[in-house]
């Protein structure tokens, strides 16, 4: 289905699209030269778009894919809230670094809790507020072509929009390694963490697409009818690299302090492990213990309290300078 049928809505140009094909609603979120990044507009149609779906018995599912070759969502505009952020700072005013923060976080509450199955096709980059819009859905698929990460910590952040309740389900301590390095996780290596939960090849996306949007949704319930059209596209991506990683990962993450996983990493014999502490000096340092303790306090929390918590480091990092400076950098 890679034609916008007639009933497509985009909202004016807005950057994500509306569709409703069969019973299936598709959102194609449509800034491809932008990498499909998300901004408050976007948010902004998205929300009511999917409590509309949500009442509709009309609609069986939701599917989301981006736009273009590269990118499922290569994360927010972080330009748009640097520049509001400075804009305040010369004192024009103080607007979208709360109000993004607040209908993002919204959205992705809306997708955690949606009830019908809401299928993420994350075929390319898929970053920070990407992980978001997708890692909430019932159902998400990555390819050879998936890359994952949270890079939050080399602008001056930590992993949110739900990072702090999802890496710390990750096998050992690969969610700490990934929350406090920006490690770029590929399609194998996404469904090893548990980002992905079914994989199908890249150029059987659109056909994915179509075999949701035409499938019988009045013989079985709708998630199984999700499980069975991924099932007939479902491949084996090979190895996940991170699963031989564990041992030095495990051993060295499993340390309580930043200092303490550096100086493990330091000590440890392998190439990957010497990149990865090169990845953290490159880092805010603020930003790496902030992470580090978000992550060690939401691995004892639920989603809820996990997202509250980032609501409010966020606007505390918001206040701060490392944000500003890791943006402008």
């Amino acid at each position: 289905m890679t034609d916008k049928t007639d009933g497509w809505d985009d909202w004016e140009g807005i950057g994500v699209g509306f569709d409703v094909v069969g019973r299936l609603g598709v959102i194609t979120l449509d800034r491809p030269k932008a990498l499909n990044a998300l901004t408050l507009p976007m948010i902004d149609r998205l929300r009511p778009r999917l409590d509309e779906w949500a009442a509709d018995d009309g609609i069986a599912a939701v599917a989301i894919h981006g736009a273009g070759e590269r990118a499922f969502c290569a994360g927010g505009d972080v330009i748009a809230i640097y520049e509001d952020g400075l804009a305040h700072k010369a004192g024009a005013g103080y607007g979208l670094t709360h109000s993004f923060f607040i209908g993002e976080y919204s959205l992705n509450h809306q997708i955690h809790t949606f009830p019908k199955p809401y299928v993420s096709l994350v075929n390319g980059i898929s970053m920070g507020g990407g992980f978001g819009l997708s890692v909430h859905g019932s159902h998400r698929v990555v390819t050879e072509r998936t890359t994952f990460a949270m890079p939050e910590v080399g602008i001056g952040l930590f992993p949110d929009v739900g990072g702090t309740w999802f890496l710390p389900q990750c096998p050992g301590r690969v969610g700490r390694f990934l929350g406090l390095t920006a490690h770029r996780c590929d399609g194998p290596d996404g469904m090893y963490v548990g980002y992905g939960t079914h994989a199908a090849a890249a150029d059987r996306i659109g056909d994915v697409l179509d075999a949701l949007s035409t499938a019988d949704w009045s013989r079985e319930q709708a998630y199984g009818v999700v499980d069975n059209v991924l099932a007939r596209f479902a491949v084996d991506l090979g190895p996940a690299e991170l699963a031989a990683s564990r041992p030095w990962v495990d051993a060295a993450f499993g340390h309580d302090s930043v200092e303490a996983i550096l100086e493990a990493l330091d000590a440890t014999e392998v190439e990957e492990a010497q990149t990865a502490a090169a990845a953290m000096r490159r880092m805010s340092p603020t930003s790496l213990k902030l992470a580090l303790e978000a992550l060690t306090r939401g691995a004892e929390m639920a989603y809820r309290d996990c997202v509250t918590m980032e609501y409010r480091l966020m606007q505390t990092c918001m206040a701060r300078n490392d944000f500003f400076e890791g943006i402008r950098a």
